[in-house]
């Protein structure tokens, strides 16, 4: 405990001075992200099946500016000057709710550069989206059980394609606003910004009640200037980050019904995507690094879990049967014709434009500072590979856990492009890395982030 508690303490130490490596990740970076950008642009003239205009990211080259443009400047020079210096001293529910705001601030200009019909009510209303089918729900119970069947495509009933490639919760999250009285573009829109930008209190309550406050602070800035936000605002892969971070946070915090709605959280997770299967390797990390009651932690987890799983199972829908469905359904679209050889790794272009610059370099120190962690715990008598792993603390495992998490999705060839946000509940925990930033260097890196995304904002023209 005594190793966490230095580690989490002093987010950036270790190491202090490796510019050089910095720098050479991020030359990495760059060249990444122009050579996907260059191939894309040759493949798309040669008629290569990408449909992706602005390759590797799911977009068109559209240089605009809005209304939108000078409040995104004037958070992100808010951000930067005032609230790096802030995050430090602050106290924490203050600091908690001026980041959600900040957050939701950054994410709601970014999102009116493009209009706000166009860049803003109108997003989720399009024929591709849930919305397009909410109006056709009259028996839920029904629905559930013949959800499957309207799967694949090129039948009368098929599903819209959002609403097709995911479980049925997503939908049901959609129905449920028209239902209190929130139905439209304008009411969902706002709920994925609200729920998606959330993750600037989940993800640092996580970290708090792992033992990493310093890290939590020193994390916050960069979760608030995401270049992710571009589509956060809006798409229902934000409201997803949302509910993922929420859950997983709710696994970290002290309490007897707090790891079981965690597990509640996430196992409502898995009907919101399929790819959320993926997210139980964060679940055993988070659970791992608990101070105590982790056995207890994790069974009041599955339990909440299962009970999902039981009630969407007993209602009709079978997860694995819809999985299944879904995979011939991606086949039978523009996955069939996008090239696996181009796109796994050009995804990662994507992420990078997505996470921003500041990734790779984060990451880099995490995996150093695991490293410098591990080792002398190895050396000592007895040790096991479990107490040496923990004691490199969450700021370490959890960006790594992401990392393997992001890798297994993109080498799974169910991820050919979107990836940009589709991964946005991954990106907020890789993001976690950034606490092994220097301190003195920070605020460079956050005018990266904030550079990225309004340059992505401004030149292309992105799609939800």
């Amino acid at each position: 405990m005594g190793t966490t508690t230095r580690l989490s303490a002093a987010p950036g130490r270790t190491p202090t001075r490796r510019w050089p490596g910095d720098l050479a990740v991020l030359g990495v970076e760059i060249a990444l992200v122009l050579l996907a950008a260059a191939v894309g642009a040759v493949l798309n003239a040669r008629g290569v099946g990408l449909y992706a205009d602005a390759a590797p990211l799911y977009a068109t080259w559209r240089p605009h500016a809005g209304w939108g443009t000078p409040a995104a400047v004037l958070v992100a020079v808010a951000v930067i000057g005032v609230g790096v210096p802030w995050a430090r001293v602050a106290r924490w529910a203050p600091l908690l709710g001026a980041a959600w705001l900040a957050s939701a601030a950054w994410t709601l200009s970014l999102a009116l550069v493009d209009g706000w019909s166009a860049g803003f009510t109108e997003r989720l209303t399009v024929q591709a989206e849930y919305l397009h089918e909410v109006p056709g729900i009259r028996d839920v119970p029904a629905t559930l059980a013949g959800f499957a069947e309207r799967i694949l495509d090129f039948r009368p009933d098929s599903w819209s394609t959002h609403t097709a490639g995911h479980p049925p919760g997503a939908l049901l999250v959609f129905v449920g606003l028209d239902r209190i009285g929130l139905g439209g573009g304008t009411a969902a829109a706002l709920a994925c910004v609200l729920v998606g930008t959330s993750v600037t209190v989940a993800v640092p309550v996580a970290l708090r009640a792992l033992g990493a406050e310093s890290a939590a602070r020193a994390v916050l800035p960069f979760l608030v200037l995401s270049p992710g936000a571009v589509w956060v605002g809006a798409s229902a892969d934000g409201l997803f980050a949302g509910v993922v971070a929420a859950g997983l946070a709710l696994l970290a915090v002290r309490g007897r019904l707090a790891p079981a709605a965690g597990g509640l959280m996430l196992g409502f997770a898995l009907y919101l995507s399929y790819g959320f299967v993926l997210v139980g390797l964060l679940a055993l990390v988070v659970l791992a690094l608990r101070p105590a009651d982790r056995i207890t932690a994790l069974l009041a987890a599955v339990a909440g879990a299962a009970a999902v799983v039981v009630a969407f199972t007993a209602a009709g829908f079978w997860w694995w049967d819809g999985y299944q469905r879904v995979v011939d359904r991606y086949y039978q679209g523009w996955a069939a014709d996008r090239p696996y050889g181009y796109w796994v790794w050009a995804n990662l272009a994507a992420l990078v434009l997505s996470a921003g610059p500041a990734l790779g370099p984060a990451l880099r120190r995490a995996v150093l500072a695991g490293v410098a962690a591990i080792r002398p715990a190895l050396r000592g008598p007895g040790a096991r590979l479990v107490g040496p792993a923990v004691a490199a603390g969450p700021a370490v495992l959890l960006p790594l856990a992401a990392a393997a998490v992001v890798l297994a999705a993109d080498l799974s060839g169910l991820s050919k492009a979107e990836v940009e946000r589709i991964w946005l509940p991954f990106v907020v925990w890789l993001l976690v890395a950034a606490a092994h930033l220097p301190p003195a260097a920070r605020r460079w890196w956050l005018v990266g982030q904030a550079a990225t995304a309004l340059a992505v904002n401004h030149l292309l023209w992105t799609v939800s």
